[in-house]
């Protein structure tokens, strides 16, 4: 769920954390390059596929031309899929980080989690963290606290208005198939697999970790 800590970010207009687009940058013609996800086109309507044309230019020209399609076309479906998640959970007054952190909360026993704990899990930094929770607790979906162990840190705990609009808004993000619908459940898992290696080669967990 959570986007992985070797992605550079950005702020958005809403102040949440935002990944930067894809590689290729801007098609040839456009007037600029798009500056957040929301400015990218969902549907390209292109007569052609430009990343499978990229790659063959690559070619020609560099190695590992079959990699650089890859990673191209992933930072392509995370702008789908980043720009579908918000259009869902905009009614709700959320962004996906913001929702990522109630599931999150609503996942632990207590409904309550340190801050630090929140962006490791998250793969967020400290800083985006803040942020977000400050702007769920202003919403009054998350409740802040001293952490009485340490009594620096602070504790953030889900709200009942927080778990309301989470299972409101986990609800419509269900019914999209989370913008994967495409590849049916066996292609889901596939890439699933297929991602998990790219992780554990970057070090976000143990190889033997189930």
């Amino acid at each position: 769920m959570p986007p992985t800590r070797a992605g550079r970010s950005h702020r958005g207009a809403n102040g949440d954390p935002r990944k930067h687009g894809s590689l290729g940058g801007a098609p040839r013609g456009s007037r600029a390059a798009p500056t957040t996800v929301a400015d990218v086109p969902q549907e390209l309507g292109l007569p052609f596929d430009p990343i499978a044309r990229a790659e063959e230019l690559w070619e020609q020209r560099w190695d590992a031309s079959v990699a650089m399609g890859a990673a191209t076309s992933i930072m392509r479906v995370q702008q789908l899929l980043l720009a579908r998640f918000d259009d869902v959970l905009k009614p709700h007054g959320l962004t996906f980080a913001r929702y990522e952190a109630l599931v999150l909360l609503a996942f632990s026993r207590s409904g309550e989690l340190p801050m630090g704990k929140i962006g490791e899990r998250l793969m967020v930094h400290p800083t985006s963290v803040t942020n977000i929770v400050q702007r769920l607790e202003q919403q009054g979906f998350v409740a802040r606290r001293a952490n009485p162990r340490d009594g620096r840190g602070a504790l953030a705990s889900l709200t009942d208005a927080g778990r309301e609009v989470m299972e409101r808004a986990t609800k419509d993000l269900v019914g999209t198939g989370f913008g994967l619908d495409a590849l049916g459940e066996g292609g889901q898992r596939e890439l699933f697999a297929l991602l998990r290696g790219v992780r554990i080669g970057a070090g976000d967990f143990p190889s033997d970790d189930k």
